[in-house]
């Protein structure tokens, strides 16, 4: 039993200084194998489920059905995975930027389903989540933001791992940065809105253009594994949205 507190003594230190808030509550994440993820930043409800080295998913359109489709569908995927609630080991979510009442959604699930279980949480960008999903080695991403604004970020693969070309943003679809060198992948719902005015904007920078990619939890599951691996894992109520933007909608004045 003095071991037992030791470790936990040693373990709350190391989060301590690495500002993770320790819980003892928390199931040991020595090598994580059963994780649940959530993306819900878009229109798509998107679940993911690890169970070993085995993923199952469900990806579907939801509209604005993310709340009251969510919790039926985390139980189907699960059921499906072969997995109970108290096997998982940590969940995952797209913490956006994106729709407000998606990612609202997605993180108050996780925090309840996390506080429950005592699990360790994670958040990942959705927009990183959208170049994984496009699984090229350089991604400009973009997502409709309404507004006449999209959510942008530029990223670059380097030996397995993700780099930042141009951290995520919001702006104007003309005024988006454009990243350094040609062949930049271009992808996400923001070219399906704004094409014209994108590929003007990014001119030569841009190779391929995939509108029709968007975050997954899948890609959610991918990035957030190794972390989770690491002991990367928070507390539940750390699940809190990105938003980038204060209001969903115009004023009258500026429609």
């Amino acid at each position: 039993m003095n071991g037992v507190l030791s470790a936990n003594h040693g373990e709350g230190r190391r989060r301590r200084q690495a500002g993770i808030r320790y819980n003892p509550r928390f199931k040991p994440l020595v090598r994580p194998v059963n994780l649940l993820a959530i993306e819900t930043s878009t229109e798509f409800l998107s679940l993911a489920a690890l169970r070993g080295d085995d993923v199952l998913t469900h990806h579907v359109e939801a509209g604005q059905r993310h709340a009251e489709l969510i919790l039926d569908a985390i139980s189907g995927l699960l059921a499906r995975a072969g997995l109970r609630f108290e096997d998982l080991q940590g969940i995952a979510y797209g913490e956006g930027p994106g729709s407000f009442t998606g990612l609202r959604i997605a993180c108050g699930v996780v925090q309840g389903l996390a506080t429950a279980g005592g699990l360790e949480v994670l958040g990942v960008s959705s927009l990183l989540a959208l170049a994984e999903e496009a699984d090229a080695d350089r991604s400009f991403v973009c997502l409709d933001a309404r507004m006449g604004e999209v959510y942008h970020a530029a990223y670059r693969r380097n030996g397995g791992a993700w780099q930042v070309e141009h951290a995520p943003g919001l702006c104007r679809p003309q005024e988006v940065p454009v990243p350094q060198g040609r062949e930049w992948s271009g992808c996400g719902s923001g070219f399906a809105a704004f094409g014209a005015l994108l590929r003007g904007r990014l001119g030569g920078a841009l190779g391929t253009v995939r509108p029709d990619i968007s975050p997954t939890a899948a890609a959610v599951l991918r990035l957030a594994r190794p972390r989770f691996e690491r002991g990367e894992g928070r507390a539940a109520e750390s699940a809190i949205p990105v938003y980038l933007r204060d209001r969903v909608a115009l004023k009258t004045s500026e429609r």
